[in-house]
């Protein structure tokens, strides 16, 4: 794919497969083109609190923790991360801030949230409170509940620093 033109590449189930491939590929190409996807599930059990790594679209519990894992794959040479909260994704009910903030606090990469955008101030809150470089949102876009300007409008009247709408030819 980098060799076809793409910038980067996200990987998820293989890094966890073989960890090694992700020192591998950050070797061959720079750590600026791998994207490492963590897709975490909350843990369940109330004594031993936290998030697993899921694999596989998110069906397989792997019994990894999710912040140990963003650590170790940065370690590796991922370039950014991006992190996914299984719990959220496709609530619109907002982001894990918790998740992600805690894994941008142990990492000097760039961290995405996913999984849960249902407004601006959703978005709003990843970029801030959850201390993301960016945030992730489909459905709201797929199916036209917001515009990519409304969201850029948004985030620059609250002083988030972001790039213009592009304007087309």
């Amino acid at each position: 794919m980098l060799r076809a033109g793409a910038d980067k590449v996200s990987i998820n189930s293989t890094a966890v497969r073989n960890p090694d491939f992700i020192n591998q590929a950050s070797d061959r190409f720079g750590k600026q083109c791998i994207v490492v996807a963590i897709d975490a599930r909350r843990r369940k059990n109330p004594d031993h609190p936290g998030w697993d790594v899921y694999v596989k679209g998110g069906r397989e519990n792997t019994g990894i923790d999710a912040i140990a894992w963003a650590v170790e794959v940065t370690e590796r040479g991922a370039g950014e991360l991006l992190i996914t909260s299984m719990d959220a994704d496709g609530t619109q009910a907002g982001y894990d801030l918790e998740l992600t903030s805690q894994i941008a606090q142990q990492v000097e990469i760039p961290v995405i949230a996913s999984g849960g955008a249902g407004n601006c101030e959703h978005i709003y809150q990843a970029l801030t409170e959850g201390r993301a470089e960016a945030a992730l949102l489909a459905s709201l876009l797929h199916y036209g509940q917001l515009t990519i300007e409304q969201v850029k409008s948004y985030l620059a009247q609250h002083q988030v620093p972001i790039r213009p709408v592009a304007k087309t030819l």
